[in-house]
């Protein structure tokens, strides 16, 4: 599915990385705690409205991570259980080979806002909710990508219906109380997208996952009618959008800007863009139309014995970007380089 453990620096979110590249504004380049401190009336979110069986919920978390069952986590993984999510802190707890071995653990994130939709409510897994992400397609399940997350990570209550949405186009950003004071609440990933219900001079007001209304700033964020793109489906925003995360750490099952896998990269990438690709490389591989030669935009695969693991963007001029393994970063690099020219299995194309 994704990139398998392969050419492993010393590198990595954990113990003593800071994200690189440039920083986004209202995206500090230290990387403080996920969130700020909540007074103790600030709403939860994901209490309103019950989770019912074969119905809609809406991910109420920065990012939710996607397990293969409620005995998947580890006690490292508790931060990334709560709500809010301390993604940072979980990043930060865990060694490499704690990272490592998420494979196995879990497949995917999903982003704030996302709607999944609840398959079980077991009463032998009290707390979890299996669930499948519809924005995800996968062979796995015709209905989206499949898995477990804690339901105090969901609101059953449908968002607010409004004309305008805005999605974050920076690595991270801070959601913000809404006040004049605009307090921040915790940060979230480039791709959440959130109904607008407002504006001011500085801010986005947008509606959260159950009714809490909050603000973003306008410089980390695109306005877009709801159901269009955020960002120009072109090729050069598809690769400038890629090159952002250069630095970035690879994170199995990674899917935002706090970290991400090789398939999370283009499916994240393209899904700003309004183009809905599948969540996994081998997919990936399968659908599109061939592309002879790439052109930039495109996506790369490698494979061993037939099978895919890998996938890259090509960016132009035998170039190409990609989020190599655990251990290391995003990067841009040849597409001659050893390993990857004697693996390449062709290209698929899913622009026009």
């Amino acid at each position: 599915m994704k990139d398998r453990v392969l050419r492993t620096v010393a590198l990595g979110i954990g113990t003593a990385l800071v994200l690189v590249g440039c920083a986004a504004p209202d995206s500090p380049s230290a990387r403080p705690d996920d969130r700020a401190t909540f007074s103790a009336d600030s709403p939860a979110r994901g209490a309103e409205a019950p989770l019912r069986v074969g119905r809609p919920a809406w991910v109420s978390v920065s990012v939710a991570t996607v397990w293969r069952s409620p005995e998947s986590p580890r006690a490292v993984d508790a931060p990334a259980l709560e709500n809010p999510a301390r993604i940072s802190r979980w990043l930060d707890d865990m060694t490499t080979d704690q990272r490592r071995a998420l494979g196995g653990r879990s497949d995917t994130q999903a982003l704030l806002g996302d709607r999944v939709v609840v398959l079980e409510l077991p009463k032998s897994s009290p707390g979890w909710a299996k669930v499948v992400v519809p924005s995800q397609p996968t062979p796995q399940d015709p209905r989206g990508y499949p898995g477990w997350v804690p339901v105090r990570q969901l609101a059953g209550e449908a968002p607010v219906r409004e004309r305008r949405h805005a999605t974050v186009v920076t690595r991270l950003t801070w959601l913000r109380a809404d006040t004049d004071e605009a307090e921040r609440l915790e940060r979230i990933s480039f791709g959440t997208e959130l109904p607008v219900v407002g504006t001011t001079a500085e801010f986005v007001r947008v509606s959260a996952p159950g009714g809490v209304v909050a603000r973003l700033s306008r410089s980390a964020v695109a306005l877009h009618a709801a159901g269009r793109p955020a960002l120009a489906p072109t090729r050069a925003s598809l690769v400038r959008t890629a090159k952002m995360f250069r630095g970035l750490p690879y994170l199995w099952a990674g899917t935002s800007g706090f970290g991400l896998d090789c398939s999370g990269l283009t499916s994240l990438d393209y899904r700003v863009h309004g183009i809905t690709i599948p969540r996994d490389s081998s997919p990936q591989s399968e659908n599109g139309a061939a592309a002879r030669p790439p052109r930039p935009g495109d996506l790369q695969f490698y494979a061993t014995d037939g099978k895919v693991h890998h996938v890259s963007m090509y960016v132009g001029h035998g170039r190409m970007v990609h989020s190599p393994g655990t251990g290391q970063t995003v990067e841009v690099i040849a597409t001659s380089t050893p390993g990857y020219a004697e693996e390449y299995a062709g290209a698929r194309r899913y622009l026009p």
